[in-house]
């Protein structure tokens, strides 16, 4: 019982890098949005 797709898959690479690259993305979306928004906030208060 061979799995033929285990033989011959897409991309070599590792996925620890593209996790690490994944996370690091998203965490700096969302740290903008909030930043962004705390700027919005203090600016909205003055």
């Amino acid at each position: 019982m061979n799995n033929e797709f285990e033989k011959d898959v897409q991309s070599k690479r590792n996925d620890l890098n593209d996790s690490i690259v994944a996370f690091v993305v998203s965490f700096g979306f969302f740290a903008t949005i909030f930043v962004i928004a705390t700027a919005v906030d203090v600016v909205g208060n003055l």
